[in-house]
């Protein structure tokens, strides 16, 4: 296959030297070689300015960023070839730190596949493809999942807002096989189904996996407030993991089935309370309620999905954890999460430290938590890491 170059302006190569996945369309030679020849989707070579090879990208001519790496061997296009070596890469990993075949098994570009995640359930397989060039290659992206990990099942779960920018309309379909309504998984040795037709994003966070399992000393014979639940990741893991109640809240009464039907599963049942409604007023109503817990765990969706979104999403960062404090007995313990890239640690850190302070409570920071390996940071490309978990003991300032 012969393919196009797309040739970079002066000195634009240096950050890709350096490690980096990823070419603007600002640094993009639009002379020598227009975007507008590229339809979304195209692979071509990338030069350097002086004509040199840098690898292969996926074009997609369209975005501000306009080009991915997806090798840079120009021997190895994006095909099924390369798919099923990346695949078995990225498999020996998950394969060496997990006992259960369940985990993130494609990070996107972490695992140099960009534009594709694909989350594992057993037997069962979740993908999203999120660029033209991964959605072009459909075909071979399942012909290579197929052949390297024989699943029962494979969906396609092609309905984020992330395809929009790629011009590419949004789809949930069976692929292949046979996908349930709620497959099976187990984390941290809790039992659990997920919703993967109908829950949000893949059905599962895997990326949390790692801070759930910290709550184990925290939790057990305490009472546990688990807010933004889901389906129950927390607030079921520290029923599990011996907490005497768990209340969870959650906007969704899907969800919210989702807590009990994981709850039964698990023996745990009996401990739960489902709370529907929005977590700041549901926050209110235990507060006047004189509720008090031992453990308050929140873990919102991002407030912060952009940069302009800053200032408020500090904001509503600030009010839940001040609100989450108050409902805390005298010696509670607070795990504070954030997956809003946008939101580094130190600034989570700080928010919690004003609640704190505006409370007249003393913090102290026990633990930090991060996504677990498999999803795995690229060093070069700071939006590969988003998640953040801060444990932290809130105590009367006496």
């Amino acid at each position: 296959m012969t393919l196009p170059s797309l040739r970079l302006k002066a000195n634009a190569d240096r950050r890709l030297r350096a490690g980096h996945l990823w070419v603007y369309s600002n640094e993009v030679d639009t002379t020598a070689t227009p975007l507008n020849s590229f339809q979304p989707g195209d692979q071509a070579i990338l030069e350097a300015a002086g004509g040199k090879p840098l690898g292969i990208v996926g074009v997609s001519p369209n975005n501000l960023i306009c080009a991915r790496l997806l090798s840079r061997d120009l021997k190895h296009s994006l095909d099924k070839s390369l798919l099923v070596h990346r695949i078995q890469v990225a498999l020996s990993l998950r394969d060496r730190l997990f006992d259960q075949p369940c985990y993130r098994l494609i990070y996107g570009d972490s695992d140099l596949l960009p534009g594709l995640v694909v989350d594992r359930f057993h037997d069962h397989l979740v993908v999203q493809l999120a660029s033209a060039t991964m959605e072009r290659n459909r075909d071979a992206v399942l012909e290579a999942l197929v052949q390297v990990l024989k699943p029962r099942g494979v969906l396609w779960k092609n309905d984020s807002s992330a395809r929009e920018a790629e011009g590419l309309e949004r789809y949930v379909d069976t692929a292949f096989g046979v996908i349930p309504e709620w497959v099976a998984l187990e984390e941290n040795g809790v039992k659990f189904e997920a919703p993967v037709l109908q829950g949000q994003k893949t059905g599962w966070f895997y990326d949390h996996r790692m801070n759930r399992a910290r709550l184990a000393p925290y939790v057990k014979g305490k009472r546990v407030l688990d807010l933004f639940s889901y389906i129950g990741g927390w607030g079921v893991q520290a029923a599990a993991f011996g907490a005497s109640e768990v209340f969870c809240v959650d906007a969704s009464a899907f969800a919210l089935d989702g807590v009990e039907r994981n709850a039964a599963l698990n023996g745990v049942a009996e401990k739960m309370t489902c709370v529907e409604g929005d977590a700041f007023e549901a926050m209110k109503e235990l507060k006047n309620a004189e509720e008090r817990f031992d453990v308050v765990i929140t873990d919102p969706p991002a407030f912060i999905k952009r940069k302009k979104d800053l200032k408020n999403g500090e904001a509503a960062y600030r009010r839940l954890n001040e609100q989450a404090m108050r409902l805390l007995n005298k010696d509670g313990i607070l795990v504070s999460a954030s997956c809003s890239m946008h939101l580094p640690e130190d600034d989570l850190q700080n928010i919690l430290l004003g609640s704190a302070r505006h409370l007249d409570r003393n913090i102290l920071l026990l633990e930090r938590g991060a996504q677990g390996p498999d999803h795995p940071v690229h060093p070069a490309i700071p939006e590969t890491r988003y998640i953040k978990s801060l444990t932290c003991r809130i105590l009367p300032n006496s």
